[in-house]
């Protein structure tokens, strides 16, 4: 297989062991080059990770002749203006969630590469990881029979970490929901991926403690084009954390977590099955090699810019956005 040289917008915390670590584990792909906005933190991070090139812009690494694939892992207000450039250079890409902070936004980003025929990817990881293909095989061997209903609840306590300088997630200039569009994106995505596409849906969004400008109370219901129903809460200011999703079935239920790494459990009955799955060192590994065999011609990869658009737009009807 031909090696793929990667290059790498940004290097921010998500790079360090979630995600690029992966592009240098899997074969057939390696991380060549690395930009950011700061030149030293750029240097400091292809030394540490064995990069080979750093770039002295982002268009220099786009349009770079070595540079074969270009990885977009910058805060989402920036995402559609990289993604536009990396199409225009006519190369694959793969770009951070969420896609971009509204739908508009993502369909422009989907079109442009679909309009050439490049692949494009969205790391969405979780439909990847081996955890979250445990409860598609449950579902899909009907082991809680005909499913009807999906709610999440999401919560975590305010933290002085909330209003670091650095803190996209919670400036509605980047991320209009807050946490929500950072988190409660990984979870609705998995949703549409379990369920199918959403073809109705509504919601409210607030700030109740006013600590930043973002919203930090959300709420929301969906429908699933298969008649399943869906729900979520999601408080950034609640008085501890939770993390719990529970399938409702016609002969069972599944209980699992989106973020903690605590046992998946299959209920039906008397009977109660627990699973434990660990996720790799580097979580975006499972996700990147699908790239990798996708790229290849071996399969499709399931987070594209048409799955991560839609989720977009499930998000913006929440949001009220409409």
């Amino acid at each position: 297989m031909t090696m793929i040289r990667w290059g790498m917008i940004g290097c921010g915390s998500v790079t360090e062991r979630k995600s690029a670590p992966a592009y240098q584990q899997v074969e057939g792909f390696t991380l060549h080059g690395v930009f950011n906005r700061t030149r030293a933190k750029a240097d400091d991070y292809a030394a540490r990770h064995g990069v080979a090139r750093v770039f002295g812009s982002a268009a220099d690494l786009i349009h770079a002749p070595d540079i074969d694939a270009v990885y977009i892992a910058t805060p989402p207000d920036s995402h559609e203006a990289y993604a536009i450039e990396v199409a225009r250079a006519g190369k694959p890409c793969c770009i951070e969630k969420p896609m971009a902070p509204d739908h508009a936004a993502c369909v422009r980003i989907r079109d442009a590469f679909a309009d050439r025929g490049l692949p494009l990817f969205i790391a969405y990881y979780r439909r990847s990881l081996p955890r979250f293909r445990q409860v598609q095989s449950w579902l899909d061997d009907g082991a809680i029979g005909t499913f009807r209903h999906v709610h999440w609840t999401l919560t975590k306590p305010a933290s002085s970490a909330d209003l670091a300088d650095a803190n996209w997630r919670v400036d509605a200039a980047v991320a209009p929901g807050g946490y929500f569009d950072d988190l409660a994106s990984h979870g609705l995505d998995l949703f549409c991926w379990l369920f199918g596409a959403v073809t109705d849906v509504a919601g409210f969004a607030v700030n109740q403690q006013g600590r930043y400008s973002a919203a930090d109370a959300v709420t929301g219901c969906w429908l699933h084009g298969g008649g399943v129903t869906g729900s979520g809460s999601w408080n950034f200011g609640a008085a501890e954390r939770q993390d719990r999703v529970e399938i409702t079935g016609s002969t069972g239920r599944i209980a699992f977590s989106v973020f903690d790494e605590g046992p998946l459990r299959l209920s039906r009955g008397d009977e109660i099955v627990e699973r434990v799955i660990d996720h790799p060192p580097a979580v975006q590994y499972c996700h990147v090699e699908a790239m990798r065999d996708h790229l290849a011609g071996h399969s499709l990869h399931p987070s594209t810019g048409e799955s991560a658009a839609h989720t977009a737009w499930v998000m913006d009807r929440i949001l009220l956005r409409r």
